[in-house]
């Protein structure tokens, strides 16, 4: 079944709206007016996921990859072209998401997982198994703000993600929600843990700059650069030309 069909998708951001700078800046776009500030972040992209698929997003940061995931979430509406989706789609976005800093561990997760729609007694019969998954047993009842950028990842990551568990989303939108502390064990287990919704046919669309997870877990990869789709394909094939170019890039710049 196919998940997500995108076709001929367009984004632009205007670079005017809200600004919330100095006197000198105002003045110079005042000199500007007219001149319309405009960024193309998405130029004509097509792509389709089925059931059962993950797909990987690789690029450079700005290259698009993040706009994408947040049309396909809903979040942003396209300028151009359509998107289709057959299903209930989550969108999981940066490792801190909906972490409170000031609160301890238990009471983010209860936090979280309220937001995502879980009850009292859902909360009750996942609290375990979000703290086990976790690992973070000893630090159930220390303050967030105390915690390692890979503690906050793992905690937001378990939450999350046991959280949605009970919807069983049709469509998985990941934005470097992995995070990037380095912890390899655990984004190994994520992993897995994502593998269990493609199991029931669910489509995961991972952005990541963790190259080595997108070559080991996902079906295909999409290279984006400037907003456009440079390649699509064997997961190995496309990583590989991706690496080159930005070998390539440093070079030219030396």
């Amino acid at each position: 079944m196919i998940r997500i069909k995108v076709c001929n998708l367009s984004k632009k951001f205007d670079l005017d709206i809200a600004h919330n700078d100095g006197a000198l800046a105002a003045f110079l776009r005042l000199l500007k007016a007219g001149e319309k500030q405009e960024r193309q972040a998405l130029q004509e992209v097509s792509f389709e996921a089925g059931s059962g698929e993950i797909i990987g997003l690789v690029g450079r940061n700005g290259s698009g990859k993040t706009t994408l995931l947040r049309i396909l979430g809903g979040i942003y509406l396209p300028d151009g072209g359509s998107v289709e989706i057959n299903g209930k789609a989550v969108y999981l976005a940066g490792y801190a998401q909906g972490l409170v800093p000031k609160l301890t561990m238990l009471e983010n997760i209860q936090l979280v997982g309220t937001m995502r729609g879980l009850s009292p007694q859902d909360l009750r019969r996942k609290l375990d198994e979000i703290i086990a998954f976790s690992g973070l047993e000893e630090y159930t009842h220390i303050k967030v703000y105390q915690f390692s950028s890979g503690m906050i990842n793992r905690l937001a990551f378990s939450t999350t993600i046991h959280s949605i568990e009970k919807h069983n989303p049709d469509i998985l939108l990941i934005d470097e929600a992995l995070g990037s502390s380095g912890d390899i064990d655990f984004q190994e287990k994520a992993m897995q843990k994502l593998n269990e919704f493609v199991r029931k046919s669910s489509a995961v669309i991972l952005a990541s700059h963790r190259l080595g997870i997108i070559r080991k877990y996902c079906n295909r990869a999409l290279w984006i650069e400037k907003g456009q789709i440079q390649k699509s394909g064997n997961p190995d094939d496309v990583v590989n030309d991706y690496v080159f170019s930005k070998k390539e890039q440093t070079t030219s710049i030396k």
